[in-house]
């Protein structure tokens, strides 16, 4: 077995090269803290020297952090895999059976901010299907209140939005 702060970065690679789809700081956080194998602090300094490596990726919202497996990550847990023991591989394996869907959908559901080119703000929301886009929609509004306001309703009512929009479209 790797040593403990080694194997919590192979831990999280394996989360990430078991999933089609980006997890979120919190996603991870949450299968690794109920297991107790960890702290909170040093999963984040896990997380953060994984990403300084170029093992994984982050894609930093407001609201959340994902996190990307990239081609050096996908090698690295391919060649060290071995080191997670068969008990933990198998709660990992048994969490993602039995949380995909909301995994998934949970991280499919996107919602950003940023300043435009004068005062007002740009949000862009997105629900992601295949790695491809299923709505992806920019609204400008005049304030970062506003801004954040339909990020957060976003990821709460996309789906509603989503089929407003298809009915009057169709």
């Amino acid at each position: 077995m790797a040593e403990p702060f080694t194997l919590y970065k192979l831990i999280v690679l394996y989360m990430l090269d078991k999933v089609d789809f980006p997890l979120t700081n919190a996603q991870i956080s949450d299968f690794i803290l109920d297991k107790g194998y960890t702290t909170y602090f040093k999963l984040q300094q896990a997380l953060s020297e994984l990403a300084q490596s170029g093992f994984i990726r982050e894609e930093a919202t407001h609201s959340r952090t994902f996190y990307h497996l990239t081609e050096e990550g996908e090698e690295t847990i391919r060649f060290f895999s071995g080191k997670i023991s068969e008990a933990i591989r198998g709660d990992i394996d048994a969490f993602l059976k039995e949380k995909h869907y909301e995994l998934k959908n949970e991280v499919a559901v996107k919602a950003d901010y940023f300043p435009g080119t004068g005062a007002e703000y740009v949000v862009r929301c997105q629900v992601i299907e295949g790695g491809q886009p299923l709505i992806d929609l920019a609204l400008t509004v005049p304030s970062e209140a506003e801004a954040q306001t339909i990020a957060n309703n976003w990821n709460k009512k996309n789906q509603e939005v989503y089929a407003l929009i298809m009915q009057n479209l169709l």
